[in-house]
């Protein structure tokens, strides 16, 4: 399946190599990483992913396809801005937010509308919003969404 990995683009160390982990681990178990395409979360999960031969998306806020990460196998260039954080959630079946500020909040909210199941790493703790999991690892994150979808 298709997973959007959400989260910062300018992140510390440690949320950046969970980002890493998360996106190795979806492609160990065959799936495909939507992003963002930018750096932060978004360059750890496609590096991640990359590493263990996985594929990945980019979603870019720009007009330019030359400004996804260097992990970014298939760039879509959308000249959005943050409206694409719609695309991002909506192009993935299942989400999982890690860290993030406003945006991945905002793409957290959009998961929700269109019924992304969405698991939550360091990320805003939403309450009761259905479908939205927290969890402590990047295992548990992608057994939620795996048994989700």
């Amino acid at each position: 399946m298709r997973v959007s990995v959400i989260g910062g683009s300018v992140v510390p160390v440690p949320v950046e190599t969970l980002a890493e982990d998360v996106g190795r681990l979806l492609a160990q178990r065959g799936h495909t990483v939507v992003c963002g395409g930018l750096g932060g979360v978004m360059e750890a999960a496609c590096r991640g992913a990359k590493d263990a031969g996985g594929t990945t998306i980019g979603v870019l806020p720009g007009e330019d396809r030359e400004e996804a990460n260097p992990y970014v196998d298939i760039a879509v260039a959308t000249g959005l801005g943050h409206a694409r954080n719609a695309l991002v959630a909506m192009n993935g079946d299942a989400v999982i937010a890690i860290d993030g500020g406003g945006g991945t909040l905002s793409e957290i909210g959009y998961a929700n509308v269109f019924d992304r199941p969405t698991a939550g790493l360091r990320t805003q703790q939403v309450g009761s919003l259905d479908g939205f999991e927290p969890c402590d690892s990047p295992e548990g994150a992608v057994a939620f969404i795996e048994d989700a979808v």
